[in-house]
């Protein structure tokens, strides 16, 4: 039987325990504008290329939410320039958590967001 599920991630869920702030350092991390005007709980949708999407999610209005911080990479970011992503991740003063790591045909470097989850910057 053929399955009716597409082999396809539509939209992946970050939860967060400070919607404002969560939607600053993806924005600046991603270099896309953005406008707190523009941000109400208890969801943001964040601008992202292709089919995936990534939704911010705060839950509930007025309630914070409590994280389960997770050591292993959510998701990943591409980037073709590995030094260059790291020396901006730097200059942000972002939470790197994992230095430069290279194979033959990949490099990878983690970084933690505002809730401590760790998110993967990566070539390949």
């Amino acid at each position: 039987m053929e399955s009716p599920i597409k082999n396809q991630i539509n939209t992946i869920f970050v939860h967060v325990s400070n919607l404002k702030e969560s939607v600053r350092w993806y924005s600046e991390l991603l270099g896309q504008p953005y406008s707190m005007d523009k941000v109400e709980e208890p969801v943001y949708n964040m601008d992202i290329n292709h089919h995936t999407g990534l939704t911010l999610d705060a839950g509930p209005k007025g309630k914070i939410k409590k994280q389960a911080q997770s050591d292993h990479p959510l998701f990943n970011f591409h980037t073709e320039d590995i030094e260059k992503a790291y020396t901006f991740a730097r200059e942000k003063n972002l939470q790197i958590s994992s230095e430069i790591t290279t194979f033959e045909d990949f490099a990878f470097f983690t970084v933690k967001d505002p809730d401590g989850n760790t998110i993967m910057i990566c070539t390949g």
